[in-house]
């Protein structure tokens, strides 16, 4: 791996990557790659509950239509790929692009700088503060156990095609 920069994560890349291979040669590989899947993101619905609760609860300073922190929320959910250029788990906040043609409102409303939003009819910009890092630390405190849950699920699944080589 020359040229890359080697990526510290606490499940193993190496058994993350044996256990996608060993999972494409089962027969109903299909089958236990969906149950894979399935089973890390049922162990990251909690940390998606958290940052859904981080944006919830930041102050909204307008009672604007749509509701900017509510349409952030439904937008984050567990995402699990197995395989091709990223594998892993993890929780993503999608874009926005429908609301209020802010497509960047997750990432706006954490920094700390804020975001520029124009002030009907007059013409003029203000700055608009958010809540810093509410995404990342709403889900600090348990990201231990979050990916404690990762890894058992993807244990859990070893097993299973281990226990099929018997």
């Amino acid at each position: 791996m020359a040229g890359r920069n080697p990526v510290d994560v606490s499940v193993s890349l190496e058994g993350f990557d044996s256990l996608s291979a060993a999972l494409r040669a089962e027969e109903d590989g299909k089958q236990l790659r969906k149950e894979l899947a399935k089973g890390m993101r049922e162990a990251l619905k909690p940390a998606a509950v958290q940052a859904k609760s981080g944006i919830m609860s930041m102050s909204a300073s307008m009672s604007e239509s749509p509701a900017l922190r509510s349409a952030i929320a439904k937008r984050i959910k567990p995402e699990v790929k197995l395989g091709g250029r990223w594998s892993g788990a993890r929780v993503k906040a999608r874009k926005t692009p429908g609301i209020r043609g802010f497509a960047q409102a997750a990432k706006r409303t954490q920094a700390a700088g804020g975001w520029r939003v124009q002030i009907f009819g007059r013409g003029t910009w203000r700055t608009q503060q958010g809540k810093t890092d509410w995404f990342d630390r709403a889900m600090d405190p348990g990201s231990g156990r979050y990916r404690q849950a990762v890894h058992d699920a993807m244990e859990e699944m070893a097993r299973r095609i281990a226990d099929r080589a018997r």
